[in-house]
């Protein structure tokens, strides 16, 4: 399956998890490191922490490697590694404190809003 395989399964998961604010960054002109970054929002450590977890159960049976994951202990922000789709799934105050999606627009802005269902 190719990344963009990957990006769909991963948000469907987001979804189903009711992650809130969920975008999508094509960094393929602009890093190597992978082809997409999927940043969302969770309510609370709980939700954080339940939202990856999800996410990860739901790759692996399907082929993904899941090459590491950062920050389920604390649950104020979470980083899947899936090699082609980078996710990371924060608290609100600290999305807005770190701004990834303002650090990735840099140059052409690649970023795209996820509407969910």
């Amino acid at each position: 399956m190719n990344s963009a395989s990957l990006l769909e399964l991963a948000l469907t998961s987001l979804d189903d998890s009711k992650a809130r604010d969920i975008e999508v960054l094509d960094v393929r002109g602009i890093t190597t490191m992978a082809d997409y970054l999927l940043i969302a929002s969770g309510t609370s450590e709980r939700h954080v922490r339940s939202i990856a977890e999800k996410l990860m159960e739901t790759v692996k049976p399907s082929g993904y490697d899941i090459l590491g994951s950062e920050g389920l202990a604390s649950g104020e922000w979470v980083l899947v590694d899936l090699n082609d789709l980078i996710v990371h799934v924060m608290q609100p105050r600290t999305r807005e404190f770190y701004k990834l999606e303002d650090l990735w627009s840099v140059g052409s802005k690649p970023e795209t809003k996820h509407a969910g269902k």
